[in-house]
């Protein structure tokens, strides 16, 4: 008997820990409740599902384990001669509909409110483009590309070298999506090339990017912070670098960041202007260009321009990149005819374009001499 009650008492404690550890790692997993309206009422009906199907098994394993216990044979060696009950039947059919109903009503009313991008205040045109995010202010003039800002060596660090991984590692960009609080904002998801996924938990967005549509939703944020997201729809090689990161603020400070952006895309357009005007040598181009094939390229071409055989083709030696230098620039500024790499024309400065189309037709053992100026770029469009 003293071992008996050792053996249950240890099992007691057994049970305590696991269940103790349980909730402790189902609180770690569990959905976040966000901070905007939606979000907090999609976490509150994600937990009163939950509890339902909680006390759903604790009433079906429940009476199994009644069962188990009180009907077995040693209890009732001659069994029961009826073979169904109406009425139990009636009320396992009729439970499971109330349920639903209970469950069904608060969802399509949440599901209405989350689809209701009405009476919004401000616009967002977000564009999913491989493997980065495009955000134009419809109402504001003002747009720009959200790169991936993690440095290659930390997710590129093949040989387990122990690179740190920064605090943010793969959820951090270059140009943050900045928003005002207390402020519904429509968002206008689209993509220009394949599927993908805009997802901000905390806030309560997940829309779909799909090329030719425009999927709309909406978010009003109360709260100033920093919150962030990724793509959620498998869109390619570098699908895993397409975070989203967006700052909301006060109103006044979004004003000021706005009157910002503008000063700052003026003086782009007067610096594009004045570099597209200046002859530029050799090492300035290839110092520019490196840096932008780098950070705009390299992603699929990779960084010694070999490419990946069978998805992307090498730069190394390739007939576009040796061949003539109005092709490399039409590929680079328009795109392929096969859509398969985006268009720079409109990403890139003048400047960079030709930094780069110079960069690409000189690294890697190409050699071929030729140097494309901004003013090369400029014509060509306009020829084009």
């Amino acid at each position: 008997m003293a071992f008996q009650r050792k053996l249950v008492a240890g099992l007691i404690s057994l049970l305590g820990i696991m269940l103790s550890s349980g909730l402790h790692a189902a609180a770690d997993m569990n959905m976040r409740p966000g901070v905007t309206e939606t979000s907090i009422a999609a976490y509150d009906l994600h937990m009163m599902v939950i509890w339902v199907m909680v006390w759903v098994s604790v009433a079906v394993f429940g009476a199994m384990i009644y069962s188990f216990i009180f009907h077995r044979k040693s209890k009732h060696p001659v069994p029961a001669t009826f073979s169904h009950s109406t009425k139990v039947e009636f009320i396992w059919t009729i439970i499971p509909i109330i349920i639903l109903i209970y469950l069904t009503i608060p969802a399509i009313k949440l599901l209405i409110k989350m689809e209701d991008a009405s009476d919004s205040e401000m616009s967002v045109q977000v564009t999913g483009s491989q493997w980065k995010w495009h955000y134009k202010y419809l109402d504001q003039d003002i747009s720009f590309y959200s790169n991936l800002s993690t440095p290659p060596e930390q997710y590129e660090d093949f040989d387990h070298q122990g690179t740190d991984k920064g605090e943010n590692y793969l959820l951090e960009v270059d140009n943050m999506v900045v928003l005002p609080i207390n402020t519904k904002i429509r968002f206008l998801v689209t993509a220009d090339d394949v599927i993908h996924s805009w997802w901000v938990p905390e806030i309560a967005v997940k829309k779909d990017a799909i090329p030719g549509f425009i999927n709309e939703t909406w978010t009003n944020i109360p709260t100033p912070g920093i919150y962030r997201g990724q793509c959620t729809e498998l869109c390619g090689k570098n699908h895993g670098f397409m975070p989203i990161v967006i700052k909301a603020v006060s109103k006044a400070d979004f004003t000021a960041w706005v009157d910002t952006k503008n000063a700052e895309k003026k003086a782009a357009a007067d610096a594009a202007a004045a570099a597209a005007a200046a002859s530029w040598d050799m090492d300035k181009l290839m110092a520019l260009g490196e840096t932008t094939y780098k950070s705009t390229c390299a992603g699929c071409h990779g960084v010694t321009g070999e490419g990946i055989q069978g998805l992307f083709p090498a730069l190394k030696g390739s007939p576009i990149a040796t061949g003539p230098v109005a092709a490399h620039m039409g590929i680079v500024v328009h795109g392929p005819s096969s859509k398969k790499m985006p268009a720079f024309g409109a990403v890139l400065t003048d400047a960079q374009l030709a930094a780069v189309i110079t960069y690409e037709r000189n690294a890697w053992g190409n050699s071929t001499g030729d140097m494309v100026q901004p003013s090369d770029i400029q014509a060509f469009k306009a020829g084009n």
